[in-house]
């Protein structure tokens, strides 16, 4: 069991001064740091830094080290580029299906055994295929069948997904494209997994593109959902060595072992707090 912590992401613009503000207040009220990292974008002049905090070495909750903190952040230039976790509330998640399961088993054997630490609520799906493994985990599947331009399928999977307020929208080869008002009430929460090696071989049927150009790597990519298609801030990536031997059976077959690694790792490293995004890119601590 790992102890509880309190975890701080921030932001700000980049000057002097600023881990020794942040570690005055943590020193001021007997945090004790357990893990600290920084750094600088020559390119935007911005600062990022991610700190773990004993739980039990700060003589109150939570809500009230937000409310000190939000102090220090408006003094160091940032209203709002900033957050306070506390490892002691287990994080939620939500997964989009569609009819392929490789990462929704994953996903699931990661969770059921205490690999991933996440409470999955539901998983909701266009299709049925995959409801009775979710529900052989204990976990409501919720089906919800698209018909016409899916305005109202995106309407009750909006009203599924937010009634549980989930830290994480896993789509986990969800095959339908978020409406640009669910991408942005959603912002930094949607997680996706993209079936290349961004941007190659975008659209369908990626891999029959990777084999025709006789690639000699495919891959997945682990991005946050944006309404600019699979254009999302990256949060992972990796790739798989094919060659010339290979159909595009077995390289579809590579390419989901490498999809299911990179969602799991992804996911992972967000609900850890571990990922900052600025603009277009994030900071992977």
């Amino acid at each position: 069991m790992h102890e509880r912590q309190y975890v701080i992401t921030f932001g700000c613009p980049d000057r002097r001064g600023i881990v020794s503000r942040i570690s005055s207040f943590l020193a001021e009220i007997g945090g004790w740091i357990v893990e600290a990292a920084y750094h600088t974008d020559p390119d935007t002049g911005w600062f990022f830094t991610r700190q773990a905090v004993r739980a039990d070495s700060v003589p109150f909750d939570v809500d009230e080290l937000r409310a000190r903190f939000a102090g220090v952040a408006r003094s160091l230039g940032s209203e709002t580029d900033w957050d306070v976790a506390d490892t002691g509330e287990r994080p939620r998640v939500v997964i989009l299906v569609s009819k392929e399961g490789h990462c929704l088993y994953d996903l699931l054997g990661r969770v059921a055994s205490g690999e991933l630490d996440a409470d999955v609520r539901a998983v909701i799906g266009n299709h049925d295929v995959l409801a009775d493994i979710t529900r052989a985990h204990g976990i409501p599947f919720h089906h919800v069948p698209f018909t016409g331009d899916g305005t109202a399928a995106f309407a009750e999977i909006a009203k599924l997904v937010d009634e549980h307020d989930p830290h994480a929208v896993v789509l986990a080869r969800f095959m339908r494209i978020l409406p640009p008002e669910l991408c942005a009430a959603w912002a930094g929460r949607a997680v996706n997994i993209h079936h290349s090696f961004l941007p190659s071989f975008v659209g369908a049927r990626p891999y029959h593109q990777a084999y025709t150009r006789g690639v000699k790597l495919v891959g997945a990519t682990c991005h946050y959902v944006t309404a600019d298609l699979d254009a999302g801030p990256i949060i992972e990536q990796d790739v798989i060595r094919v060659d010339h031997r290979d159909a595009v059976s077995d390289m579809v077959r590579k390419g989901r072992d490498i999809e299911k690694v990179t969602l799991a790792r992804g996911l992972r490293w967000h609900l850890e707090n571990r990922v900052l995004v600025h603009g277009d890119r994030t900071v992977v601590f």
